[in-house]
């Protein structure tokens, strides 16, 4: 039995770890490390395929405004509907 992501609640055997502000962003900065959450692969590819560290460290750093951002939310929404065992594919939007 696996764990859900905390973004598509999907079930998922694996699960990878996202620092809601990127430890690039914190080190530079000489910050603690952030909070983490547990999501798929597939998810963390979208992220950092869509946003710069910059963006993620200050827009996008809690799960509630990665899930509401107007791109995430629409590839969340498609990414439910998709088997866990199912290679997602990420592309960058333009």
């Amino acid at each position: 039995m696996g764990m859900r992501c905390e973004l598509c609640e999907r079930e998922m055997e694996d699960l990878t770890l996202h620092h809601l502000i990127p430890r690039q962003y914190t080190k530079r900065k000489k910050l603690e490390v952030s909070s983490t959450i547990n999501i798929c692969s597939a998810c963390h590819r979208q992220i950092h395929a869509l946003f710069d560290n910059k963006v993620l460290a200050k827009e996008l750093n809690t799960i509630e405004a990665l899930k509401c951002e107007p791109q995430m939310h629409k590839f969340i929404a498609w990414l439910k509907k998709q088997k866990p065992q199912k290679r997602v594919t990420v592309h960058r939007q333009t």
